[in-house]
């Protein structure tokens, strides 16, 4: 906690306010500086804990750098997900650590359904997450989350549709099956009568049909 607060830089805090970043804790420390601190340091589970109970932005996303996925339980998940305050630290936690957690896929799912704005928003940040960095997982579990994701599609609250919007593009540019899935997910958003899942699947599906995507989606499914 010392080595961070002499990394801080007060200078930065406008900025990040400026992205929805709840400065109330903040350092103002960049993420390259915490990354690289985080590759010093290793993993430590212990540390991981104590630097999440400080409630220091900077530390609860170093925290997210150094802890052990292999050691993550459901009750420290729950945990941090009440303490869950900003974006930013959701997705810390969701892209950094939880996607690795043996419990990633119940949690995504469990916390999709809950209705506190930011653990919301971590259900649909978590299966982002998975989409991204979990290689061994399998089509069927991300077929299954799409009805998770349509369900909770008309939430109007920007961090939580920004959210489902955000796991439905992943899911869909994992390979070509799950694109086909994921778009007909989104056609059945664009016909749910709210405002909110307009949103979502007029802008994910102009991603997911794009030309770029589609090449990249059939290059990878030929190599």
């Amino acid at each position: 906690m010392a080595e961070l607060r002499d990394m801080a830089d007060p200078s930065n805090l406008e900025g990040q306010a400026r992205f929805g970043v709840d400065i109330s804790s903040s350092l103002g420390i960049p993420m390259p500086d915490l990354r690289s601190l985080a590759k010093r340091i290793g993993k430590d589970h212990q540390l991981a804990g104590e630097l999440w109970d400080s409630g220091v932005r900077e530390a609860r996303i170093l925290a997210s750098l150094v802890d052990d996925p292999k050691l993550v339980t459901p009750a420290q998940m729950e945990s941090w997900a009440a303490g869950f305050a900003s974006w930013e630290v959701v997705d810390a936690c969701c892209c950094n650590l939880f996607d690795r957690s043996e419990h990633r896929f119940d949690k995504a799912v469990e916390w999709a359904g809950r209705e506190e704005e930011f653990v919301k928003r971590a259900g649909f940040s978590l299966m982002a997450g998975i989409a991204v960095h979990d290689r061994r997982a399998t089509d069927e579990q991300f077929i299954a989350l799409l009805p998770v994701i349509e369900l909770q599609s008309c939430d109007r609250r920007n961090f939580v549709r920004k959210a489902v919007n955000w796991a439905l593009r992943q899911i869909g540019k994992r390979n070509e099956s799950l694109n086909r899935a994921a778009i007909e997910a989104g056609e059945r958003i664009a016909s749910l009568e709210c405002r909110g899942a307009r949103w979502v699947a007029s802008d994910a599906l102009k991603e997911l049909r794009s030309p770029q995507v589609q090449l990249r989606l059939s290059l990878k499914s030929k190599g």
